[in-house]
């Protein structure tokens, strides 16, 4: 079966065209350039912009919730970022496990080199993991696309070579992307995954604050994010995605939420 090729958004096919347009007008009136220029910056801005909004899908499709299907069988899925964490990591899996419930972990890859143990552990118990970069570098999206297509196919090799099974998900750190992402998930074969709604729970050590972050947001078809790794703690030193995962469980468990990993959502 052949690869699919890449279909640019209406807003990269804008800014193609625009440049095209820029380049005719600076032969035809040269004069003219700094207003050119203005255009071509603004042009940029609002890309950068858009970046910057993890939930955006003007540069690419982007799952923000789960497809129709899923929504129709009342289902979510709970997304777990940042790890493999050896002492965070193990916590989440006993209490997914209490509750019979199916998670996705987005993993670091060299922290999945690090701890491969834990990443087969998530896998043996059932879970999924999915791309989550190769080194979680907060200047991801100023990368350009042989930077950012080296930085995921490594991580693609890394993950599968640790857990048996070829990642399906990808999602940047952060959320942040540019253009050059979408082309090389087409590539690689990845979907793009955000998140409807999260918890903050790497800069919140309010247990409560985050909870209701998430509960807000609790419906068919969402997309819950949270963090074993890089997790705040609270005043008892606790990891706060520790305290809040049993009351999120319990809550969706009383409107008769399921929870399926993004890789089952597909079906």
């Amino acid at each position: 079966m052949s690869k699919p090729k890449w279909q640019p958004t209406l807003l990269i096919r804008a800014t193609v065209a625009l440049h095209v347009i820029v380049l005719v007008a600076l032969v035809v009136i040269p004069s003219q350039w700094l207003v050119l220029l203005a255009m071509i910056m603004i042009n940029h801005i609002v890309i950068t912009i858009i970046g910057l909004w993890p939930r955006s899908h003007a540069l690419g499709p982007n799952w923000t919730r789960l497809p129709d299907a899923a929504i129709a069988r009342n289902e979510v899925a709970l997304t777990i970022d940042d790890g493999p964490d050896p002492m965070v990591t193990p916590q989440v899996l006993d209490i997914l496990d209490k509750y019979h419930i199916k998670a996705t972990f987005f993993c670091i890859a060299n922290k999945a080199a690090q701890y491969p143990e834990l990443c087969q552990d998530i896998i043996h118990r059932g879970h999924a993991v999915e791309n989550h970069s190769q080194h979680h570098r907060h200047y991801f999206s100023l990368l350009g696309y042989e930077a950012i297509k080296h930085e995921l196919h490594t991580a693609q090799a890394t993950l599968t070579k640790i857990t048996g099974q070829r990642p399906l998900f990808f999602r940047p750190p952060a959320g942040l992307r540019n253009p050059f992402l979408d082309p090389v998930l087409t590539q690689l074969e990845l979907k793009l995954a955000t998140w409807s709604v999260r918890g903050f729970d790497t800069r919140s050590d309010n247990v409560e604050h985050v909870l209701d972050k998430l509960t807000a947001g609790l419906q068919a078809g969402a997309i819950l994010l949270l963090h074993d790794g890089n997790a705040a703690r609270t005043s008892e030193n606790m990891p706060v995605i520790v305290e809040v995962l049993p009351a999120l469980l319990t809550s969706a468990k009383a409107m008769n939420l399921r929870f399926v990993t993004l890789r089952n959502a597909l079906s």
